[in-house]
């Protein structure tokens, strides 16, 4: 299936590496004029340089989505310059496990904050030019832990669970104005975050997938590919699992 998109503007958080970059890369080669965000400048801009080496458009920014006056202040930058973003895409995420009784405050309120919190800073700022133009797209990247649970991970469960409540009602507020809004939830992909594990640890997790074996980040990209395209412009509050066959 050929997938046809209008030229347009497609931001992505946390693009410097991993899932965020491949779906970065993923839409510029469709055409889109992306901006890559990070918290990095180093990281945003080595992704936005390979997109405009590769012959595509991006540029960088970096911002700290946790941080709602930086992310205001951020989208006020970018809609001076570009007037609308037409795909948003809220992928920016980190983790800070541990068990419920020891787990401190602060990295509860830090994952929720950089996980959740940010993806209504960015809506919020970037949404009125979409549903003026009666057309846009909204890409949150969860995890199969907001459907499952982990033990260990109660802040990272709870954040990407919410992402699910949040987005579905986005898709209830701005669907009369043709406004999608929709969710990835990926399941182990083969990132950064995952290479540092033992060969025991990884056949474990391969253990628990139908596939057997983990996904790639690209896997992920192509789901937003297609959701950020004119073929998905009837589908809206949707939650997809892109797992291996781990949650059916």
């Amino acid at each position: 299936m050929s997938l046809q998109h209008e030229k347009g503007v497609a931001l992505v958080t946390g693009a410097g590496r991993g899932i965020g970059k491949a779906i970065a890369l993923r839409l510029a080669g469709c055409g889109y004029h992306v901006v890559c965000v990070s918290q990095s400048a180093g990281s945003c801009g080595a992704a936005a340089e390979e997109i405009n080496q590769n012959g595509g458009s991006a540029e960088a920014l970096a911002v700290d989505v946790s941080d709602a006056t930086a992310v205001r202040e951020a989208c006020e930058s970018i809609l001076g310059k570009h007037e609308v973003v037409d795909v948003l895409v809220n992928n920016a995420g980190i983790t800070r496990d541990g068990l419920l009784l020891r787990m401190s405050e602060d990295d509860w309120d830090q994952v929720m904050a950089t996980n959740l919190s940010s993806c209504f800073y960015w809506v919020k700022g970037l949404s009125r030019p979409m549903t003026r133009k009666r057309h846009g797209r909204i890409i949150n990247i969860s995890s199969v832990v907001g459907l499952m649970g982990n033990a260990g991970q109660v802040n990272y469960a709870a954040a990407k669970a919410g992402m699910l409540g949040f987005t579905k009602s986005l898709a209830r507020e701005f669907a009369g104005r043709s406004v999608t809004a929709n969710v990835v939830a990926p399941g182990f992909i083969d990132t950064d975050m995952t290479s540092s594990l033992t060969d025991e640890v990884r056949g474990k997790i391969s253990a628990q997938i139908p596939l057997k074996r983990l996904g790639k980040a690209d896997d992920i990209a192509a789901m937003v590919e297609f959701l950020a395209s004119e073929e998905a412009n009837y589908i809206t509050g949707q939650v997809f699992t892109v797992d291996g066959g781990m949650v059916m």
